[in-house]
């Protein structure tokens, strides 16, 4: 527990840095020292002694402000600066008077000194009394003495309750009465009047209700809707560029809305700009598909026939089919002991392992790391493959199952290739 006596006598081991008073109480503090001095090299050398650290540990009661200062002599000087200290009279008067004003409480809360308190706690006229123990003392202020002044002037800067202590009052028994004439203040405004926000009770608050339920969700649509036309404008972004990434977004919505799942968590460059592509098929396409693909391969440093590839097969199975296209990998044996006799005896001929890949002519599979089986095929003599079809658990039916075929066309001419 701080009694009065523990929070009227403060100590500061550190003063922040600088010699220059920021704020206008430092500076008013500053002035009443100025005033009274009668030799401006005494000030500046105070100054620069401020400056350089001279000044040591502070320590501020109710009426002095004291610190030692380094001189030119290896013993440093006692040096203090008195302030008179209020009566009771007067702090009745001044406490009354910052708890009758909204403000001037704000202001001190908020450690500035009110504008309001300016001619009440800075010292007036001849109320700063520099006292050092330095053998200067023709005419007060001592360079020492001023040292300090610039030094506290730092303090109240940062702490406008040092002010009032030298005034006689320490911050926590300020606050506490402020915040008793305060209270004394607002129920003398308002004695009897209700609050002017709405409320319950406490009880029925806290009361336990049972509450209807929650309307059941809107179904989700069949599709994504189309976005809006956008105008040719030269100062507007690109209106395919738009209408792509409006359609984009509204797919991605209702993936979300539907499966809980964003399509693109996880996606690396490549693999969006491949899911990009694949919503629009190589065969027939359009003049803004064209410029799709290639802006799109150009930007992840591709071709655009290794893009309508890639496409081709994020169309077939996603993520994984993409991965089964570009990421050949050694899998357990026993997948191949299986598939190999499974294809030879439905009437598909021999197939030669590599890897996760069975290879016979034009024809091939691959197996990803998802289990499944996905058909490639190539022309005879082009060891170019594409994509032929859905993925399978069962080897055969991948390769049997109707697909669309290797759909070699390329993104930048409507000619196969």
């Amino acid at each position: 527990m701080i009694t009065a006596r523990d929070d009227r006598r403060r100590t500061f081991e550190t003063v922040p840095a600088g010699a220059q008073a920021v704020s206008w109480w430092g500076r008013a503090w500053v002035s009443a020292l100025e005033q009274v001095a009668r030799d401006p090299a005494r000030l500046a050398r105070g100054r620069a002694y401020a400056a350089e650290g001279h000044v040591d540990a502070v320590t501020i009661t109710p009426g002095r402000i004291v610190a030692y200062v380094r001189g030119s002599r290896p013993r440093p000087y006692r040096t203090e600066l008195a302030l008179p200290s209020f009566a009771d009279t007067e702090w009745e008067a001044l406490l009354e008077a910052v708890a009758a004003d909204p403000a001037a409480l704000a202001a001190l809360l908020e450690r500035e000194v009110p504008q309001s308190l300016a001619g009440t706690v800075l010292p007036g006229a001849g109320e700063l009394l520099p006292r050092c123990s330095c053998p200067d003392t023709a005419r007060p202020p001592c360079k020492h003495a001023a040292a300090l002044c610039y030094r506290a002037a730092r303090l109240l800067d940062e702490d406008p309750f040092v002010l009032l202590l030298l005034r006689g009052r320490g911050e926590r028994e300020l606050l506490d009465e402020l915040t008793r004439r305060n209270a004394a203040h607002a129920a003398r405004e308002q004695p009897d009047a209700a609050p002017h926000f709405p409320g319950v009770p406490a009880r029925a608050a806290l009361a336990r209700i049972g509450l209807p339920p929650l309307p059941a969700p809107l179904a989700a649509p069949a599709a994504a809707g189309l976005p809006p036309a956008y105008p040719a404008d030269p100062a507007a972004p690109d209106p395919l560029a738009l209408d792509q990434l409006a359609s984009d977004a509204a797919a991605r919505a209702l993936a979300i809305l539907t499966t809980a799942e964003d399509p693109i968590d996880g996606l690396g460059l490549w693999q969006d700009a491949v899911r990009l592509a694949s919503a629009h098929p190589t065969a027939g396409l359009t003049g803004g598909a064209r410029t799709l693909y290639r802006e799109l391969a150009r930007e992840t440093g591709r071709t655009t026939t290794d893009l309508a590839r890639a496409a081709a097969a994020w169309r077939e199975g996603g993520r994984p089919a993409l991965a089964a296209l570009e990421e050949p990998w050694d899998p357990p044996a026993g997948p191949f002991d299986r598939a190999r006799p499974a294809l030879l005896a439905a009437g598909q001929g021999s197939f030669r392992p590599d890897r996760n890949r069975l290879t016979s002519g034009t024809r091939q599979l691959r197996l990803g790391r998802d289990g499944l089986w996905y058909a490639y095929e190539s022309r005879p003599d082009d060891a170019d493959w594409w994509p032929a079809g859905g993925p399978s658990p069962d080897p055969v039916t991948a390769l049997t199952r109707p697909g669309r075929g290797p759909g070699r066309v390329s993104p930048g001419s409507q000619n196969p290739r």
